[in-house]
């Protein structure tokens, strides 16, 4: 493709994400397809000569949009958000002319120099404590793997990368922590049969005399606790674990603090939300989401930690062929995590930032909470529907009630959220609390209106009315 054709293309494409953006909001969330529609359309071998990109972009308007779950709709409220804007968008565009794999210093010194800068600008929008230094991960669940690596080098003196997992290390978390955290106990080794779960309380949250209870009763048996995982809003309900108490046990018993707070983290950036980091001076290391809340297109996720010493002890490697004369001087991120290869995130992050403004995304986040709220008042109303849980961000867990049974109001509720969804004008999805079956109305996508959010429930309403 010759550089006339490339932008011509170019502008077509940049055209048609504008008009996606703009026009998102007439297609139906999720797509009425069966497994396999997509696959029909596609020959099953690649092509022997090239094809024109006129070809390539028809297919991808008439084969693969169609077949998309659209996560930039306003009546997306599942799971949790993944934003992007407008600056994000064209900052990835850059990233990928630019093409830089950002493993060391040298191979691109701005891209390294940049996620210093925009790492220490995000520590002091959260108000994290002075001191702690972070790196751009892909995830949480990866940054979550990273703590977990730290903690079980720090407890075995650094043993572990020599010679192996050995003994009993445990790792504890609320009953309500992250899937994720399972997972990564299994592939860093500590095996899953050693991550206990402990209680929480009537609003979700861990309960800090169960853990203490938990490690005590570890200890007296010759097992050796590595590493807490709170969680700051947790997946189900947005749950606050209680920093300052779980941290004040960790530093009792000597235990790695990692703090997850994928997605609830960006609210800090509020003042009249930083509570939510009450004992943060505790904190081993701590994980938050740009991609989820914060206007950054995925993937994006900010790991801070209060030690990168014992963070790059755990991961650095030194072979010749990385070696070069300035590694004294500058910070490799090859050795903050488990990737040789990097992206170059910090870009979209510094255009998000700079583009919005700390007070555009307060007002942003501020906007997003007060629709939540307001969806809240509308369910506490109802004299048929409840509230199954806090709303401190913009989560808010309900179900509808008529006084049936537990068996049957969960299988109604059920009911209720595919009748809902099925009418591809909103998106909401469902956890479990407490063996109730829970809708779960995430609100936090950057196009969301008040308008989208009455919509949702007056969808809500008729479809429990006819049910």
């Amino acid at each position: 493709m010759d550089k006339e054709k490339f932008r011509k293309f170019g502008y077509k494409f940049v055209d048609w994400v504008v008009e996606y953006l703009e026009s998102v909001e007439r297609l139906p969330v999720v797509p009425r397809l069966n497994p396999g529609e997509i696959k029909e359309q596609i020959p099953q071998s690649p092509p022997a000569h090239g094809e024109p990109m006129e070809k390539l972009f028809e297919d991808f308007r008439q084969i693969i949009v169609p077949g998309m779950t659209h996560w930039q709709h306003p009546c997306w409220f599942a799971y949790f958000p993944a934003n992007n804007s407008p600056p994000s968008v064209l900052a990835e565009l850059l990233t990928a002319g630019l093409g830089a794999q950002c493993m060391i210093w040298q191979t691109s010194p701005a891209a390294a120099e940049l996620e210093e800068v925009v790492m220490e600008w995000l520590r002091k929008m959260l108000g994290l404590p002075e001191g702690m230094e972070g790196c751009i991960h892909d995830t949480a669940s990866t940054a979550t793997l990273c703590a977990l690596l730290c903690a079980r080098e720090r407890v075995t003196g650094f043993e572990c990368n020599e010679k192996g997992l050995a003994g009993h290390l445990r790792v504890y978390a609320s009953e309500e922590a992250h899937s994720s955290i399972e997972k990564d106990v299994k592939i860093a080794g500590f095996g899953r049969r050693n991550l206990r779960y402990i209680p929480t309380d009537k609003d979700f949250a861990m309960i800090p005399m169960e853990l203490e209870r938990a490690i005590k009763e570890d200890l007296e048996a010759g097992l050796k606790p590595a590493c807490v995982v709170a969680t700051i809003g947790t997946t189900s309900s947005t749950a606050i674990d209680p920093i300052k108490e779980i941290g004040e046990i960790c530093t009792r018993y000597n235990i790695w603090l990692h703090v997850d707070a994928a997605f609830a983290g960006t609210a800090a950036i509020l003042p009249e939300r930083r509570y939510i980091l009450e004992g943060a001076e505790y904190m081993d290391s701590f994980v938050f989401n740009p991609h989820k809340w914060m206007l950054t297109n995925f993937d994006c996720s900010a790991y801070f930690v209060r030690d990168p010493g014992t963070l790059i002890r755990t991961f650095e490697i030194h072979p010749e062929y990385l070696k070069t004369g300035v590694d004294a001087n500058v910070k490799n991120f090859r050795d903050w995590g488990i990737q040789l290869g990097r992206r170059f995130r910090a870009l979209k992050l510094w255009f998000v930032i700079r583009s919005y403004g700390v007070e555009g995304i307060q007002e942003f986040l501020r906007e997003q909470i007060r629709l939540a709220d307001m969806f809240r008042q509308w369910v506490e109303g109802h004299d048929r529907f409840e509230l199954l849980a806090p709303v401190p961000f913009s989560l808010v867990c309900f179900r509808y009630n008529d006084g049936r049974s537990e068996d049957e109001l969960n299988r109604l509720n059920e009911q209720l959220l595919n009748e809902v969804n099925e009418t591809g004008e909103l998106f909401l999805t469902h956890t479990m609390l407490r063996d109730k079956y829970t809708l779960r109305m995430a609100i936090g996508q950057r196009t969301t209106q008040e308008r989208h959010v009455k919509k949702a429930w007056d969808i809500i309403l008729d479809k429990a009315q006819k049910l």
